[in-house]
C-alpha cells in the first residue's frame, strides 16, 4: 500500500480554503467599498453560489465518466486564476457579475473532485479525512487574520491582488498532488446507478437539509462583516472573530474521528442544525455584546465543522465509487442553491426587516433542517428494528 501523501493533500486544502477566507468575510465589504447597495451586494455574492448549482454537476459527471479528476482540478484552478484576473478590466455591476459567474464556474469544479481524490488516497482510513481537511481551516484562519490587518492598514482596493495571489497558490499546490482512483467493490457495483443510490431512504432528505443549512448561512457569509462594522467593530477584530470560528472548527475536525465512532451521522447532523439555529439568533439579536459574539463564533465548530465532516462521510457511505464524484457534486450543488437563495433573501431583507429578523429567518431554516433530519432518523431506526 502506498504511503498517504498527507502534506500534499493538506497543502491544497490550505490554499483552497484560504481563498474562501478571503471571500467570505471581505467580498461584501469590497463591494460596499465600491459603492454598491445591500441589494446589489446580495446579488453579486449570490452569483458564485448559483454557479455551484451548475458547475459541480457538470464537472462531477465528467470526472466520473473520464476518471481524470486531477486534470479537472488543475484546469479548474488555472481557469479560476485567469477569469478572476478580469476584475481589473472594470468595476461596473454588469462586468463584476460576469467575473463572479465565470470564475465560480471553474472554482466550483475543483473541490468535489478533490474530495474524491482525497478519499481515494485514504481508502480504509477515511476517518482521517478531518485531519487533512483541518489544514483548509488553518488556511482560512491565516487568510482572515492577515487580510483583516492588511485592510486596516491599506485600502480595500488591494483586495483583488490578494485573491489572485491565493489562487496562484491553489494552482501550484494542485501540481504537487498525486492522482488516485476510488476502489471498486462488488457491494458498491450492485447498488445500481446514481439515481438508484440517490433515492435510498434518507438520502434525498439529507440533500434537502444541506440546502436548508446553506440557506441559513446566507446572512452570515454575505453581511456579517458589514453588520459587525456597523456595530463599531474594527476590520482587524472582525478578521479575528472570523478566525475564532475557524479555530473552533479545526478543534472539531481533530475530534471528528472519535465522535463518529461513538455517535451516528444522523445525530451529529441534527445537532449541528439545532446549534446553527441558536447561533443565528445570537448573531442577529445580541452581536453588540462581545462575550455573546465570541460564544456565537465558537459555535462554528458545529454549524460548519461537524456538519461538513459528517456530510462528506454521509455522501461517501451513500454512493459507490463510480458515483462518488456526482454525489459530492450534488452536495456542492445543493449547498450552492441554498447559499445563493440565502444571499439573495438577506440582501433584500437587510434594509426592510433589519439584521435581527434577517438572522431570525436563517434560524428558522436551520430548525426546519433539524426537524427533517430527526424525522428521517426516527424512520430509519424503526426500519432497522423491523
Amino acid at each position: 500500500m502506498t504511503a498517504l501523501p498527507y502534506w500534499r493533500l493538506s497543502g491544497f486544502y490550505l490554499f483552497y480554503f484560504a481563498l474562501l477566507g478571503a471571500t467570505a468575510p471581505f467580498l461584501g465589504l469590497y463591494f460596499a467599498h465600491l459603492g454598491f447597495s445591500p441589494a446589489r451586494i446580495g446579488e453579486l455574492v449570490a452569483i458564485p453560489m448559483l454557479m455551484r448549482c451548475l458547475a459541480p454537476n457538470l464537472w462531477g459527471w465528467l470526472g466520473d465518466y473520464t476518471g481524470r479528476r486531477l486534470l479537472i482540478v488543475r484546469l479548474g484552478a488555472l481557469c479560476t486564476l485567469l477569469s478572476l484576473s478580469l476584475i481589473f478590466v472594470s468595476q461596473s455591476y454588469a462586468w463584476l457579475a460576469l467575473v463572479m459567474a465565470l470564475h465560480a464556474f471553474f472554482w466550483h469544479a475543483v473541490l468535489p473532485q478533490f474530495e474524491v481524490i482525497t478519499l481515494a488516497h485514504l481508502r480504509e482510513q477515511s476517518a482521517r479525512y478531518a485531519q487533512i481537511r483541518l489544514w483548509g481551516s488553518i488556511g482560512f484562519i491565516l487568510s482572515v487574520v492577515l487580510l483583516g490587518k492588511v485592510f486596516e492598514w491599506f485600502s480595500l482596493s488591494a483586495y483583488p491582488w490578494a485573491l489572485l495571489l491565493i489562487i496562484a497558490g491553489i494552482v501550484l499546490s494542485s501540481l504537487w498532488v498525486p492522482d488516485a482512483q476510488p476502489e471498486a467493490c462488488e457491494q458498491s457495483s450492485s447498488r445500481g446507478g446514481f439515481l438508484r443510490q440517490l433515492i435510498q431512504p434518507g438520502v434525498l432528505a439529507f440533500y434537502v437539509c444541506v440546502g436548508l443549512m446553506q440557506l441559513s448561512h446566507g446572512p452570515y457569509y454575505t453581511f456579517l462583516s458589514i453588520h459587525l462594522e456597523n456595530l463599531g467593530y474594527s476590520r482587524g477584530l472582525i478578521g479575528m472573530l472570523w478566525a475564532l470560528g475557524v479555530v473552533a472548527e479545526v478543534l472539531m475536525f481533530m475530534g471528528m474521528a472519535w465522535l463518529l465512532r461513538h455517535v451516528s451521522l444522523r445525530v451529529v447532523l441534527t445537532a449541528s442544525f439545532l446549534i446553527a439555529g441558536a447561533r443565528w439568533l445570537l448573531l442577529g439579536f445580541q452581536a453588540e455584546h462581545l462575550a455573546v459574539l465570541l460564544f456565537a463564533q465558537v459555535l462554528h465548530a458545529a454549524t460548519f465543522g461537524s456538519f461538513h465532516a459528517a456530510s462528506i462521510s454521509f455522501v461517501q457511505r451513500s454512493f459507490g465509487p463510480r458515483q462518488q464524484g456526482q454525489g459530492q457534486a450534488l452536495y456542492a450543488t445543493l449547498a450552492g442553491i441554498g447559499g445563493a437563495l440565502g444571499a439573495l433573501y438577506s440582501g433584500y431583507s437587510w434594509n426592510t426587516l433589519g439584521p435581527e429578523w434577517t438572522f431570525a429567518l436563517a434560524g428558522l431554516a436551520a430548525l426546519a433542517a433539524a426537524v427533517i433530519m430527526a424525522v428521517h432518523s426516527s424512520t430509519h431506526q424503526q426500519q432497522e428494528r423491523g
